[in-house]
């Protein structure tokens, strides 16, 4: 049985570091700064007993925005549903129920989130966003 769990104290920070480093939306992130995001946001984590096989974190105001980040499920546990219950956490979750608008970002799980009710932007040309010139850098160039 996997058990999720949002005590910040069970969270295996070397491993969900590890995991981030080797993503395509974080390549190469520093240790200090997944600290610093797992201080700053609602964590969650999933766990086969002792072992961490999932993290994904909330990072809001808990009233007009959410912005939901880092999922990552091990491999040996993907496909079975883990990555959309996890995000159903939390938009479940009765400090956030009330949210009035949830985001995330993906490159290609978008199957999973519209399971959820996640769609495409319905006004794409409103978005901005402002990068730091080094990870812009590393973005274009993570395959």
């Amino acid at each position: 049985m996997i058990e999720l769990d949002d005590s910040k104290d069970r969270l295996q920070v070397a491993r969900v570091h590890e995991w981030l480093a080797s993503s395509y939306w974080s390549p190469g992130i520093a240790l200090e700064m997944v600290e610093r995001a797992i201080a700053g946001s609602h964590c969650l984590g999933a766990y086969q007993g002792t072992e961490q096989i999932g993290f994904a974190r909330t990072i809001t105001d808990h009233a007009t925005f959410a912005w939901i980040a880092d999922v990552w499920i091990e491999d040996s546990a993907r496909g079975q549903g883990l990555g959309r219950r996890m995000v159903r956490w939390f938009l479940d979750h009765p400090q956030l129920a009330d949210v009035r608008r949830f985001a995330l970002t993906t490159r290609d799980a978008h199957g999973v989130y519209e399971a959820l009710g996640f769609h495409s932007l319905i006004r794409p040309q409103n978005l901005m966003e402002r990068l730091d010139p080094r990870y812009a850098q590393k973005l274009r160039a993570a395959p």
